[in-house]
């Protein structure tokens, strides 16, 4: 099973080395007769202004165009994203509206609902902070770039790992609209559609619309809880409206957003894995979970924002301001336990009369209040020779309301726990970049932030499961001021060649967790600050059909803020690591092999480890710990990885197309892989997975009508129906998250122009 998990591994790097030879192998640039082909041009805005992606001296990686559609052709939220780029990976325990990103192994398992990052999500311009924000449905998109390690200079305080940048297809004078519709297994529809025109001259607009549903398919066969398609399903509906004013000297771009989605959470399943091993018991079936709670398992996200970008040519220099609204509202009950019954109830059933509950536990996170207010100015120079330059302010606040509730499942769910807890967040920043040309080959970079953050937080308990006494208002502060710098290096080697070198700091403003909800303690942990070294080659060969990037990195993270989620006590910790390390390379490429075959490729080794000899964890109820213990009786995380860091991540793409009658015919090939993983600080020997591996594939036929172009599709995901464990909670049982299983449907499009 492991060996065959591996094989495509060893695939996808053998493709990405391969490719990488051109740029050691020039030879094979002779003149051919083939017609000229080239690979397309890939510009980024990695240092907030238009770049070629070959000429930006960081680790870039960019997606755009039909590389989105595949990916996401099955009504998949941002986790499609996972393994698709090198040094990515995202998981969640919550389903479609808390994604948790982690780059070069860096990241936050955190399941609270005012978790802090270290991966930022910038979404047109706008920072979205809170982690349901980073949930926002992906559709009509120019493009999505992740920028690796820290970027603290130009993006601000809580990217010392990197960022994930999304942009939106914007306005334009000219007519640009399409419709799709797709329909796949469990009843799933995707609905989508966007256009785009002038109303005068100087004004254009674009509306996009988004609706996905998919039919609650999951069984219920808990004893006394039987109901065939419970949960699982959801609706989503997201719609976009821009507008663009194109003046002489002045652009504007209003852009409001929302989002409705009405569904159910993640289902947590109880003794899925068999203890002694990270195997899926053997009757394992992903169609059927065994919960008293399901009936009352929902979820609900109300999301509205508008943002204004104004830019102003003033000659020598341009002057931006960016202003953006956010707000959300969020509610989600779950059976956390992931089964029925209790230990000391006589129950009956698979499983959990084996491997019984040792108690029920139901629960709710609620955001009845939330909103945020962005706002930066930025002056930049507009390529005035050797020296160009930008500098400008920032302004971040958030408000944030958290609910967090408990229900006695044996009593019928009614409510027994009510927490509140409320986090005001204000920061500033100041910052600046400059680029000087050196000489014809040689450019330097380098930049400077200066950002104050302030949290005032307040929590209590008014309601206390089974006469437990309450907790009164406690209030806490934690505040900080931090310098962020980066500087880089871009050498200009050959016509074909670029190298690259960079140093930089990033941290992490201080962070608070009080949930309350079961204990008393209110934690917090100090700013984590992260300085990272990095040298790349960026090289566009054999006549510009070969794109081969390559970066390694070494980092070192002092005061690293980590979670200690779940253990016995059903509670989590922040706490601060002495010191972090972490090191590895990636690899991106892309190959024209012939005008009618694209190839892409990519593989990044990402090594992390905890140092700290004092710090140590509590650890789950039912597993077998492989950590040693100190005398209290915790596990010593000294030494281990970092929970959810897989050491390989691999991606490998092919697309094939030909000409047929008046059209083309196509057939596409996606694949993901990702190494072993732990869920948790701690080691055991159930809780992590060994490997997963994902494909896609996309057959179809493309033809152009006089005003119009059409595209039919049969897609497939996750074809080799992995059902590796994706996560798991570790207070009550051995209970497990599960990759969804295979994914089939079909999909037409038309575009109109």
């Amino acid at each position: 099973m492991n060996s065959l998990k591996h094989k495509p591994l060893a695939i996808c790097v053998k493709a990405a080395l391969l490719a990488s030879t051109f740029s050691a192998v020039n030879a094979v640039a002779a003149e051919t007769e083939e017609k000229k082909i080239k690979l397309e041009t890939i510009e980024v805005t990695a240092q907030r202004r238009t770049q070629n992606l070959q000429e930006v001296p960081l680790s870039v990686a960019a997606v755009q165009g039909e590389a989105l559609d595949v990916y996401g052709s099955s009504g998949m939220d941002i986790r499609f994203m996972s393994g698709r780029i090198p040094s990515l990976n995202i998981e969640t325990s919550f389903g479609r509206t808390f994604p948790r990103f982690y780059v070069r192994g860096l990241g936050n398992a955190d399941f609270d609902l005012n978790a802090s990052q270290p991966v930022s999500l910038v979404f047109d311009g706008v920072v979205m902070e809170n982690p349901i924000l980073k949930g926002f449905p992906v559709f009509d998109l120019e493009g999505v770039e992740m920028l690796r390690g820290p970027q603290g200079t130009l993006f601000g305080r809580n990217t010392p790992a990197g960022l994930v940048k999304f942009d939106s297809v914007k306005p334009s004078q000219e007519f640009d609209a399409y419709m799709s519709a797709s329909y796949g297994t469990w009843g799933s529809m995707d609905l989508q559609g966007a256009a785009g025109f002038g109303l005068t001259d100087e004004l254009s607009t674009r509306v996009s619309l988004l609706r996905q549903s998919r039919d609650n398919f999951i069984d219920n066969k808990a004893p006394g809880f039987e109901e065939d398609n419970v949960v699982g399903g959801y609706q989503e509906i997201a719609g976009r409206v821009q507008f663009l004013y194109e003046g002489d000297n002045m652009n504007a771009l209003f852009n409001y957003h929302w989002r409705d989605m009405n569904g159910t959470p993640i289902n947590f399943r109880a003794n899925i894995i068999k203890p002694g091993t990270n195997d899926l018991v053997d009757d394992f079936d992903y169609e059927t979970i065994y919960h008293d709670a399901a009936s009352r398992s929902k979820q609900f996200v109300d999301n509205q924002g508008a943002s204004l970008n104004l830019e102003y040519n003033l000659g020598d220099h341009t002057f931006t301001s960016i202003t953006g609204y956010e707000s959300v509202e969020v509610f989600s009950q779950g059976d956390i336990d992931g089964g029925y019954g209790a230990v000391f109830l006589p129950v009956s059933g698979p499983r959990t009369d084996e491997t019984p509950i040792p108690f029920p536990s139901e629960s709710a996170g609620v955001i009845p209040d939330h909103s945020q207010f962005t706002q930066e100015f930025r002056v930049a120079s507009n390529e005035l020779g050797q020296l160009d330059y930008q500098y400008g302010v920032f302004f971040f606040k958030e408000d944030l309301t958290i609910h967090n509730l408990g229900f006695d499942t044996l009593g019928g769910g009614v409510q027994n726990i009510f927490a509140r807890q409320n986090q005001e967040t204000t920061a500033w920043a100041v910052f600046a970049s400059a680029d000087y040309d050196v000489s014809d080959r040689l450019k330097v970079t380098a930049g400077v932030r200066y950002t104050d953050d302030d949290k005032d937080f307040e929590a209590e308990r008014t309601q206390t499961a089974f006469g437990g006494a309450n907790l009164a208002l406690k209030k806490l502060n934690v505040n900080d001021s931090q310098v962020s710098w980066d500087i880089s290096a871009f050498y200009n080697y050959s016509d074909d060649v670029n190298l690259y070198a960079r140093a930089a700091k990033g941290f992490r403003a201080p962070s608070i967790q009080g949930r309350v909800s079961f204990g008393d303690d209110i934690t917090t942990a100090d700013s984590e600050t992260l300085h990272s070294i990095e040298f790349g080659v960026k090289s566009s060969v054999w006549e510009d059909r070969a794109r081969v990037n390559v970066s390694t990195f070494y980092y070192t993270m002092d005061d690293q803020q980590l979670t200690a989620v779940g253990g016995g006590s059903n509670t989590t910790r922040l706490l601060n690591a002495d010191n972090t390390k972490g090191y590895g390379f990636e690899i991106d490429s892309e190959v024209a092999i012939t005008e009618d075959l694209l190839m892409t490729a990519g593989v990044s080794y990402n090594k992390t480890e905890i140092n700290d000899s004092d710090l140590a964890v509590q650890f789950c109820r039912s597993c077998t710990v492989t950590d040693p213990l100190n005398k209290d009786g915790l596990a010593i995380i000294d030494g281990n990885s970092l929970p959810n860091a897989p050491e390989w991540i691999a991606n490998f793409t092919l697309r094939y197309s030909k000409e047929f009658a008046d059209g083309e015919i196509f057939a596409y090939t996606d694949w993901a892989y990702r190494s072993k993983i732990n869920f948790f600080l701690y080691e055991s020997v159930e809780f992590n997975d060994d490997s997963m591996l994902e494909g896609g594939v996309r057959f179809g036929y493309a033809w152009d009508t006089d005003n119009n172009s059409h595209e039919v599709a049969i897609f497939g995901r996750n074809i080799t129906d992995d059902d590796s464990i994706t996560g798991g909670v570790d207070f009550n049982n051995l209970t497990g998250m599960v990759k969804e299983p295979a994914f089939w449907g079909v999909e037409y499009k038309v575009s109109f122009f």
